[in-house]
């Protein structure tokens, strides 16, 4: 069973000094659900040598380890899974090579995509960006802050669960849950916190507010 209340996507350059390994323990002990590895200034060998510790923390802690875009990084670290995004595999084909067993997540924002990624066999969402957010340089105008509405629309289309993502704070998850969100993936809300520990329990602490609410 996964639990997606908190989702760290990594991002070694947006962590204020500090390694992806620092960054991923101290959310680890913050109570994070999933881990994200995506670095994506940085080699495939590069990504697969970090991703090797990386898979060894979330493994010691029972917590769910993805890979961002890249399907092989994916089967070379033994991930749970992948997430893709409109570059990416489709997918089916992610399907084909990861098994069924395999965790695929899709990048949408709007409910088409949302309903053709569940249709294609899409586990899960990842919806946004919700609300602005300057840790993705590649967001084009339709992707770009789309709202708790259509956040509450993917929810009532849909019925795999779904994270929001982009511009999220422990100040604004809760709303964002309350909308109809199953949790909340975040990069800089951890990786730039003093302690990202706190920081991840925080998140976590506005998640279940918003599923209180719902």
């Amino acid at each position: 069973m996964v639990d997606w209340d908190v989702y760290l996507v990594t991002q070694a350059s947006l962590s204020a000094g500090r390694t992806t390994e620092e960054i991923v323990a101290d959310a680890i002990d913050g109570g994070v659900g999933v881990v994200q590895l995506r670095e994506k200034d940085r080699t495939a060998r590069e990504r697969y040598e970090l991703g090797q510790r990386v898979r060894e923390l979330t493994r010691k802690a029972g917590v769910t380890f993805v890979v961002n875009d890249r399907v092989d990084l994916a089967q070379a670290l033994d991930a749970d899974g992948v997430h893709l995004g409109d570059d990416d595999l489709p997918v089916s084909v992610a399907r084909d090579l990861l098994g069924e067993d395999a965790i695929i997540g899709r990048s949408v924002s709007t409910v088409e995509d949302a309903e053709a990624a569940e249709a294609a066999g899409a586990d899960y969402l990842g919806v946004g960006a919700v609300f602005a957010t300057g840790s993705k340089d590649d967001i084009d105008d339709d992707e770009y802050a789309v709202g708790t509405d259509r956040v509450a629309a993917i929810a009532e289309a849909v019925d795999i669960p779904f994270v929001g993502i982009g511009g999220i704070t422990a100040e604004n998850a809760t709303e964002v849950v309350e909308a109809g969100a199953d949790g909340v993936a975040v990069i800089t809300a951890i990786t730039q916190a003093d302690d990202p520990d706190i920081a991840t329990a925080d998140l976590a602490t506005a998640v279940k507010r918003g599923r209180q609410r719902k």
